[in-house]
C-alpha cells in the first residue's frame, strides 16, 4: 500500500513539473513523397549550454524509445567540438545504422506584453444604514493595473533522410520561458514526438 502511495505521488509531482512550461506547436510540414518510418535517429540539439544539449538529447531519445523509434544522442558518438561538421555527421550515422538525423535549435526568442487591469476590492459592510453605506464606499480598495510580460522560445525543428540529406518534417514552436530549462525541454519535446507520431513518423 505504501508502494502504491509512493507511486502515484511520485506520478503527481512529474505531471506537475510537466505542467510548469507550456509549449504551442505554431506550424508542421511533412514531405508527402516520403514513405515509411525512419527505423534508427540521430537526435542533434543545438544549444549553448552543453548540459542542456544533454539533457534534450537523452529526453529526445527516451521519448522516441518509448514509442517504439530506435534513436541516440549525437553527444554519445560525437565530441562537441565536431557537431557542425557534416562529414563527421554523416559518418557517425553511417557508423551507427542511422537512416535519419533531427536537429532541433532556438531560432529566436520573443517578448509578449499584456495588460492587466486594475479592480477594485471591498471590505464587506451593509446597506441597512447610511453609516455602513458610506463605510462600505470609503474602504473601497484600488488595486492599480500593471504590465505582465511574458518570454517565449521560438525553437525550430527539422527531421531529414540520411540517405540524401533530404528534408522528410518540419515544425515551429513556441515555449513560454518559466521554470527551470529541464522543464522546458521536457514540454517542447513530448508536444514534437506528439507531432511526428501524428504524422505517421513514428511506430
Amino acid at each position: 500500500m505504501k508502494n502504491r502511495i509512493l507511486i502515484g505521488f511520485g506520478m503527481l509531482i512529474l505531471m506537475f513539473i510537466t505542467a510548469c512550461a507550456t509549449t504551442t506547436l505554431t506550424s508542421a510540414w511533412k514531405d508527402p513523397s516520403y514513405q515509411g518510418q525512419p527505423h534508427k535517429i540521430m537526435v542533434i540539439g543545438v544549444a549553448k549550454k552543453p548540459a542542456n544539449k544533454r539533457i534534450f538529447e537523452d529526453e529526445f531519445v527516451r521519448q522516441l524509445k518509448a514509442r517504439g523509434t530506435n534513436a541516440f544522442a549525437s553527444y554519445t558518438v560525437m565530441a562537441d567540438a565536431k557537431q557542425g561538421d557534416h562529414a563527421v555527421i554523416s559518418a557517425k550515422m553511417k557508423e551507427q545504422g542511422a537512416d535519419a538525423v533531427l536537429i532541433s535549435r532556438m531560432a529566436s526568442k520573443k517578448t509578449v506584453h499584456t495588460y492587466v487591469p486594475g479592480s477594485v476590492a471591498y471590505r464587506p459592510a451593509y446597506y441597512n444604514n447610511w453609516r455602513d453605506y458610506y463605510g462600505y464606499g470609503y474602504q473601497a480598495v484600488y488595486m492599480p493595473g500593471y504590465m505582465a510580460e511574458d518570454e517565449y522560445a521560438l525553437m525550430e525543428i527539422n527531421l531529414y533522410d540520411a540517405r540524401n540529406d533530404k528534408l522528410i518534417w518540419s515544425a515551429l514552436s513556441e515555449t513560454e520561458l518559466e521554470g527551470s530549462d529541464q522543464n522546458q525541454i521536457i514540454s517542447y519535446i513530448g508536444v514534437m514526438v506528439n507531432s511526428m507520431a501524428d504524422q505517421k513518423l513514428l511506430r
